[in-house]
């Protein structure tokens, strides 16, 4: 039994590590995204937000690519958990990819996604509609 408990936390180390990354994903995204539209309108220079708009489906890909290995893993953890302990082998190879109907642009078109890089995304659009006519905004 010890080791089948060591085993999944192995794996439980892992899908932390998966949820840490995608959460420093989602840091940096935000902050490139914003630094390079500050400068965008700024400059009005529609160049710089297409590269903003680049980085954030860039990022949004590699998170989506996190969370779906994250996906597997959870999927490998619930395989330990029913094994014997006896036929505990600590291997870390994942199940099929299809496993727990889970595949990588499941990911992409997950909920949390859509709402952060998708209105991200949304509103750089609007930002290089904006610099590209050289609309000018004024706030009374």
């Amino acid at each position: 039994m010890e080791a089948k408990i060591k085993h999944l936390e192995f794996i439980q180390e892992v899908i932390k590590r998966m949820a840490s990354n995608s959460f420093l994903l989602r840091g940096w995204s935000i902050t490139l995204v914003i630094a390079i539209s500050t400068i965008a309108s700024q400059t009005f220079k529609p160049s710089y937000v297409v590269i903003a708009l680049l980085v954030t489906l860039i990022f949004w890909t590699l998170d989506s690519y996190y969370l779906w290995q994250e996906k597997r893993f959870r999927c490998l953890y619930e395989e330990v958990r029913k094994k014997d302990p006896a036929t505990i082998d600590f291997s870390m190879k994942l199940p099929d990819k299809h496993c727990c109907n889970c595949s990588w642009y499941s990911s992409v078109k997950s909920p949390i996604f859509i709402s952060f890089y998708g209105v991200a995304a949304l509103a750089l659009l609007v930002l290089l509609f904006i610099t590209y006519f050289d609309i000018t905004i004024t706030l009374k």
